[in-house]
């Protein structure tokens, strides 16, 4: 013990040397020494001696190789005592050959710092991230929202990966019109709302390898299928049958909530914010889909106050009318807000019930804003 302490303490002078004086070769015999010195026990030094591996190492690598590094990389990843500063920086290094052993395989990397690197690094090092033994929830709602096709596929193929709600909506939207995805995706087990969801937006393809690897869904599925077949006879578009069906389904098996209504918000999905809000207030999804065009906003604020949203998610809707120039409504936005607090639940209730009744009676145009006033 004491011995690799003391050759630890000459390595560093020997390193000294090596950088000022040495040749390519003399550095990188030097990495090499000092990590098989690290290697050796790793179990047994105390913080104090693998912090000073820990210096070791960044002076090394800071004028070191690329293929050094690399080598390094796949030789310490694996270590659970491996110096963390090292880890960090082997992580966060540009060249995915030197970032991704440790990506991949140490656990010397936090939820944290696997979140931040796959929002700040290139594709490379998020496909390497989704290959590790178990993923978070917070960093697979990362890998989805910013990897391209072949970090979705090697996430959602990976046993031992986690999925918020947020992300199986948008794995969904994914998955729509690429096979590849949905295949992976309803080949793994995942709720039944969303695996119905994912076979509404489904190619006929897909459907039929789904069926087979699941046929204790079939009814399910024959269900959707003839669903989103009926109101296609009726004339509708396709995304309207499939946003319509799938918020259906939601609404039926009591997942259809205001967090839902946010994402559908957040990704801009028009169509299923229009019938989620008809489906939460019982109101024609007609009726809330003119609403969603029209200039003004205060029908919709009655609705939303009817259906339990809060302005937070409202603010989202309101800019989901207008995605191309959110700006346009930065300035009625203060306004919104302040008519939304005033609102109070049960004169929205009032209101509800007096357009039914002009309704019932051929009187359709909802009067909202006399009534906010």
């Amino acid at each position: 013990m004491s011995t690799n302490a003391a050759n630890a303490k000459s390595l560093l002078a020997d390193l000294q040397t090596a950088l000022t004086h040495g040749t390519v070769a003399r550095r990188v015999e030097t990495l090499q020494r000092v990590t098989d010195l690290f290697l050796y026990a790793p179990s047994q030094y105390s913080e104090e001696q693998i912090a000073l591996f820990d210096d070791v190492f960044h002076c090394l690598i800071r004028k070191m190789e690329m293929s050094a590094k690399a080598l390094l990389a796949q030789r310490i990843a694996t270590v659970p005592e491996a110096p963390t500063n090292l880890i960090h920086t082997l992580a966060f290094d540009d060249l995915v050959e030197v970032a991704a052993p440790v990506l991949s395989y140490s656990e010397k990397l936090s939820d944290d710092v696997l979140v931040r690197n796959a929002r700040q690094k290139s594709q490379g090092h998020l496909l390497a991230i989704s290959k590790r033994k178990i993923l978070s929830q917070a960093v697979t709602d990362v890998l989805v929202e910013r990897g391209n096709d072949d970090v979705v596929e090697s996430t959602v193929n990976n046993p031992g990966a986690n999925f918020s709600d947020n992300g199986y909506g948008r794995l969904i939207s994914r998955a729509e019109g690429n096979d590849d995805i949905a295949s992976c995706l309803g080949m793994r087990p995942i709720p039944r709302h969303y695996y119905l969801q994912l076979v509404a937006k489904a190619s006929r393809s897909v459907r039929e390898k789904l069926n087979r690897a699941n046929p204790h869904l079939a009814a399910d599925v024959a269900s959707v299928v003839k669903e989103v077949t009926l109101q296609a006879s009726n004339a509708k578009s396709e995304e309207t049958i499939r946003a319509q069906t799938l918020v259906k389904l939601l609404h039926t098996d009591g997942r259809l909530n205001e967090a839902q209504v946010a994402t559908f918000a957040d990704n801009g999905r028009v169509e299923e914010i229009s019938t989620s809000i008809a489906l939460m207030t019982d109101v024609p999804i007609l009726t809330v889909e003119n609403m969603m065009i029209e200039p003004r906003a205060e029908g919709l604020l009655v609705l939303a106050k009817v259906a339990g949203l809060s302005w937070a998610t409202v603010e989202k809707i309101l800019k989901a009318r207008h995605p191309a120039a959110p700006e346009s409504i930065s300035t009625s936005l203060s306004e919104y807000q302040d008519h939304f607090n005033l609102l109070r639940p049960s004169t929205a209730q009032q209101v509800l019930r007096f357009y039914r009744m002009r309704e019932a009676t051929g009187q359709v145009p909802f009067a909202a804003s006399a009534a906010i006033a």
